[in-house]
Formats: structure tokens, sequence, C-alpha cells
């Protein structure tokens, strides 16, 4: 039985199979390494062709054609008609609230279009503010629509009467503080021969 070396201990035969294993897993990780960079090389310099479109030849001139038409009118178009509903905005929300000095606001849009839009944020903020100095001023804080429309709800008999009594109540009051106007007085004398048709007895009342 041959005798191990003087200085130089065995090596178990384990170890030594573990060594060749950690030998043969790097000489494989080398090689897929090299075998990966080869493949990505030839992916690289491999020429791909891709149908970009059905058509060919004039037909694909002449869709580009219209496709370059159609963005260079309709996208123009689309643009200006979004930025006049948002320029717009203010005064449809005044119109909403029954603003009282919408007509103001209506003005103010348009002189922003000449500033450049600088004018828009006041009008949107105006829209939205309550008018409690017009009240103070004029006696309501409603524009003469809001009566009109109310008028023409209670001839229909869809307004509330809690409603029409009030808007009768405020009419009144204006009429007293002479900040009547040609158009609220016609509303009001609407509202008055409504309530003389609705009370019976009278002549030319509902029976």
């Amino acid at each position: 039985m041959p005798q191990a070396a003087v200085g130089s201990p065995a090596i178990p035969p384990r170890t030594v199979r573990s060594l060749s294993c950690c030998g043969w897993h790097d000489g494989c990780r080398i090689h897929a390494r090299r075998f990966l960079a080869w493949l990505l090389a030839a992916l690289a310099c491999t020429p791909i062709t891709a149908q970009a479109s059905f058509f060919k030849g004039e037909a694909l001139d002449t869709a580009a054609d219209v496709l370059a038409w159609a963005v260079m009118i309709l996208v123009p178009l689309a643009g200006i008609a979004l930025f006049w509903m948002v320029h717009v905005l203010p005064e449809k929300i005044a119109e909403k609230r029954h603003h009282p000095q919408q007509t103001a606001i209506k003005t103010l849009c348009l002189l922003s279009l000449v500033f450049g839009g600088m004018l828009w944020p006041i009008a949107w903020l105006w829209a939205y503010t309550k008018p409690v100095s017009y009240r103070l001023a004029y006696g309501t804080d409603k524009h003469t629509s809001y009566f009109e429309e109310a008028c023409e709800l209670a001839e229909k008999g869809e307004l509330p009467q809690a409603v029409l009594e009030a808007i009768r109540h405020e009419l009144d009051e204006l009429a007293a503080r002479g900040h009547l106007t040609l158009e609220l007085r016609a509303v009001r004398d609407r509202l008055a021969m409504l309530q003389t048709s609705a009370q019976p007895g009278q002549p030319g009342g509902a029976l």
C-alpha cells in the first residue's frame, strides 16, 4: 500500500470529487456565456424585415397623403374647438347659476382673447362669486332670465307654490324700491294674471 508523502496531507476522495464537479460547472458556465454572446451577436447582425402596412407602392403613398391631410385639417380644428369650449366656460357657469352680471362676465371672456387669456381666471372666479354687493345695491342676486324661466314654469304648473310665492315677494320688493326693470315688470304682470286666473269666482278666473 503506497505511503503518502511526508509533509503533504492526503486529500480525501470526497473532496477530490467535489473539486472535479466545481471545475466541470465552471467550464459549463464559460461555454454557456460564450454561446449566449455568439447568439446575441448573430441576432444583432441578422436583418429583420417587418411589414409596416398592408398597403404597398402607390397605395401606401396615397394612404400617407390622406392621413397627412386629415391630421393637418382635423387636429387644428379640434384644438380650436377645445380652446373655445374652455374659453367660454365662465360664461356658461354664470348662465347656469343665473348670475346677475353674466353680461359683464361674457364681455370679460371676449376681452381675454385680446389679452392672451390673462383675464380668463378673473372671469372664472367672478362666475363663482356670490354677488352680495349687487344684491345690496339692486335688491336681488339673480339675473332676469331666472325670473323669466320661473314664470314659464309657473304658467305650465311645474313650479312649486313655495318658490312661486318667494319670487312674487321678491318682485314686489324690487317694485317698492324702484329697481324693477321692464323685463321684470312684464314677468310680475304675468304672474299677477296667473294668480288672478287661479282664483275661482273672479272675472275671467277658473271655475
